[in-house]
């Protein structure tokens, strides 16, 4: 059962938005797509024990979850006409679940993302949704990503599938005249999915790269769906930047390796070209940078720097100014911390820190104590980095992060004896 769970779980985590897209396209409701590919699991984990796992797991989730959907018509019913259509076009494909084609859906999952941030929904509820039929995240990491508790993301998630089922939405691409009032809502999710796949927040793995190719995939179309928006293209430089290092994030046992112990020939430096090209379009349709071009500037003064050291740090705080003007967040302020303690030294990062724990933000994160621990070890002040970085592994959701955590509060504790 457990190589059974095992293949369940990786087919989730790589086909999950495409399986749930297909069933919004077929059932024309995605709260409805989601219960019927939560259904299909159930009969999996029942059925492959002694069935055997299928060749293609995912299109076997699909048909069964296509196979109750049809059923469940038949016994209420209705959409009789419809129901013999889709039942004879389902037939057709093969009688064994096994041999079923999978289906070409890359524009699907596009189709959802754009549904769940329709302007039916309010920004908090469309963000929670496509975290969650989109990204496949579960509550527990939404609530981490959006320092949110856990109900009120239930809460957000449930709310958005009644509000899409009563408003009768279609499962259809928006046209030209809707498509930049959501671009917005499309972006930030996008922009945190990739997120999730960049730095884990639960799990045992410390990266996630199947959900950030997956956003940089939808990132690629949004540009080619609507290549005169500016931040569309920023976006993707930022993406592009940060995926260019994913080869140097780990080493070979899956153990994290931070930007200043990286090996930057292991970086992708056609992605790195990739993203400059990227905002270098951005820039030249826009009026200025907005979010995103920000973030992606900041990026590539990483990526083009030959060092930590010799990374440009004065310009990466006046960016970090400009952007936490532009877009306030205690996340944004603690980025600046960091960068304004390699321009001028930990003691002035170490200021703005406090000024964020004087003021409660951040105050379940295990970022804010991660960063303090950081700046008093550089400024010698051992016993109460020790406590901060100590504080920081307990904070933190992910198994890897932690490990990081606390060698290097253990490391401060040899240090001093």
């Amino acid at each position: 059962m457990t190589t059974i769970q095992s293949t369940l779980d990786v087919t989730w985590r790589i086909e999950g938005a495409r399986i749930i897209a297909t069933l919004a396209r077929f059932t024309g409701d995605v709260g409805l797509a989601e219960d019927l590919a939560n259904d299909a699991s159930i009969e999996a984990l029942q059925a492959w024990p002694d069935a055997g796992v299928p060749r293609n797991p995912a299109a076997w989730l699909t048909a069964v979850a296509k196979r109750r959907a049809i059923d469940a018509w038949r016994r209420e019913a209705r959409l009789n006409e419809r129901y013999a259509a889709l039942a004879h076009e389902l037939d057709e494909q093969h009688p064994d679940a096994d041999g079923i084609v999978w289906e070409p859906v890359d524009d699907d999952v596009l189709r959802l993302v754009f549904i769940a941030c329709h302007p039916v929904l309010s920004r908090e509820s469309q963000v929670a949704l496509t975290l969650r039929v989109v990204g496949g995240l579960t509550t527990t990491e939404i609530g981490r990503m959006l320092l949110v508790p856990v109900p009120t993301v239930q809460a957000r998630v449930t709310r958005a599938k009644r509000t899409l089922a009563e408003a009768r939405i279609p499962f259809e691409n928006p046209d030209s005249g809707e498509l930049k009032a959501r671009l917005g809502g499309v972006l930030s999710v996008v922009y945190l999915v990739f997120t999730e796949g960049y730095a884990a927040t639960q799990g045992d793995t410390w990266m996630r790269p199947d959900l950030a190719r997956e956003a940089l995939r939808l990132g690629r179309i949004l540009t080619g769906l609507m290549p005169r928006e500016a931040e569309a293209f920023a976006l993707l430089a930022l993406m592009e930047f940060q995926a260019s290092r994913f080869n140097a994030r780990v080493d070979a046992a899956g153990k994290p390796v931070l930007l200043a112990d990286q090996d930057r020939a292991r970086w992708d430096h056609a992605q790195i070209r990739r993203g400059s090209a990227a905002l270098a379009k951005a820039d030249a349709l826009g009026r200025g940078r907005g979010a995103y071009a920000l973030q992606a500037a900041i990026a590539e003064c990483h990526a083009v720097a030959p060092s930590v050291e010799a990374t440009d740090w004065e310009r990466i705080v006046v960016l970090y100014e400009a952007l936490g003007r532009l877009a306030p967040n205690p996340i944004v302020d603690l980025n600046r911390a960091v960068a304004v303690s390699k321009a001028t030294g930990p003691a002035s990062g170490l200021r703005i820190v406090d000024t964020l724990v004087a003021n409660g933000a951040l105050a379940q994160s295990h970022l804010l104590p991660s960063v303090r621990g950081e700046l008093l070890l550089q400024l010698g002040r051992h016993d109460e980095a020790r406590a901060e970085l100590e504080r920081a592994a307990t904070l933190a959701g992910n198994a890897r992060e932690t490990e990081v955590l606390r060698a290097k509060a253990h490391s401060v504790c040899r240090a001093r004896s």
